[in-house]
């Protein structure tokens, strides 16, 4: 491969790609990956390490807070309508940026700038859900990240064309919380 650099700029990114050739040629015709795995844009959560998962094995999506619109949710319904994978994950996580501005801001009553604003709209069902069920005003990021989850597992459950593959039981969609803490992942139905 090519390394490709922006001059002047070190990106500390070499462009390589450290596969086994077989692997490299088998992957170039087709993919089979065992999950989607929708998260957050976090640098602290890549889905492939935090399952310890090579090439082809997941498909990932990610945005902030895991928020979503058509155009995600249309990514989201790729793997398992088109490809056959037969786990959808969303992967929640703890200290979430996204989620602690969105509840600054609701608190403080003061909108974010620019497309920050879209995603603290997105969030603000889970927050409050999280309000309504009680949670200490230290504990509702933690929350609000928890219903966001929750929230975005009902959603595609119920999403028209992955529904019919839930009910038939060839996709199971789960959520599930990363601890950045202690490097664990715990799973929810």
């Amino acid at each position: 491969m090519t390394e490709r650099y922006v001059v002047g700029v070190d990106t500390g990114l070499s462009g390589t790609l450290r596969a086994a050739d077989h692997l490299l040629r088998d992957l170039a015709t087709h993919q089979e990956p065992f999950a989607v795995v929708f998260s957050c844009i976090d640098s602290r959560v890549p889905p492939e390490l935090v399952f310890d998962q090579g090439l082809g094995d997941l498909m990932v999506i990610r945005t902030a807070a895991h928020t979503h619109d058509g155009l995600v949710t249309g990514s989201l319904e790729y793997g398992p309508a088109e490809l056959g994978a037969p786990l959808l994950v969303v992967l929640g996580h703890q200290r979430c940026g996204a989620v602690t501005a969105a509840v600054k801001s609701f608190r403080d009553g003061v909108r974010l700038p620019g497309h920050l604003a879209d995603i603290a709209r997105d969030l603000r069902a889970p927050y409050e859900e999280a309000r309504r069920q009680g949670a200490a005003p230290e504990q509702l990021v933690e929350a609000t990240i928890r219903a966001q989850t929750r929230q975005t597992v009902a959603g595609l459950r119920s999403d028209r064309l992955l529904r019919p593959l839930v009910a038939a039981g060839t996709l199971r969609v789960v959520g599930a919380y990363y601890s950045l803490d202690t490097g664990e992942v715990t799973f929810s139905d």
